[in-house]
């Protein structure tokens, strides 16, 4: 009979010490907040350039809803992959531009273009990826730079990882390629 009764406790103290687990862990919380709350359609999503169309596509192979950017990409030959190399240099494009000059300069140099573009607000930058958070004319949307061969592009991209194709980013890099470009 002792035997049962202490067995009975040990498996007492396991079962509450796993529902202790289980409730703060925050599994069975209501309410839960963040991105993962939204709905899968207003998640935000950042893909980088080089990742938006995949090596060899054509424009009969892209889905419906690929945007035109997208299957402009898909037209052109897919160049080979040689690691360690950048990418090829995308078409310039109203949300888009190539520079010659490395990443890391570019960087410093839109930086200090966008600081001294009336109206344009930095939110953050992130040097290692590349990017500017900018709020300009009621939008927000990043500005990147991403090392391509023979230099730079930087283009504006919305909150889903698409080219930005609103008036504010259209209009700010044409005033960073106006600033910037040859």
């Amino acid at each position: 009979m002792r035997q049962s009764t202490t067995t009975f406790r040990v498996l007492s103290i396991a079962f509450l010490a796993l529902g202790t687990v289980v409730a703060t862990t925050g599994c069975f919380k209501k309410g839960a907040k963040g991105d993962y709350a939204l709905a899968p359609e207003m998640r935000p999503l950042e893909v980088p350039p080089d990742l938006t169309a995949p090596a060899g596509a054509t424009a009969a192979g892209a889905s419906a809803g690929t945007s035109s950017a997208l299957a402009s990409q898909a037209n052109r030959p897919a160049a080979p992959a040689v690691a360690g190399q950048a990418p090829a240099a995308p078409a310039n494009s109203a949300s888009g531009f190539n520079v010659s000059t490395a990443k890391d300069a570019a960087f410093g140099a839109v930086g200090t273009a966008l600081e001294g573009t009336d109206g344009v607000q930095i939110v953050t930058r992130a040097q290692l990826l590349g990017s500017y958070d900018v709020a300009f004319e009621g939008s927000n949307f990043l500005v990147r730079v991403v090392a391509v061969n023979g230099g730079s592009y930087i283009s504006a991209v919305d909150p889903r990882g698409l080219p930005a194709t609103g008036d504010a980013p259209v209009k700010l890099i044409a005033a960073l390629k106006a600033k910037l470009a040859p």
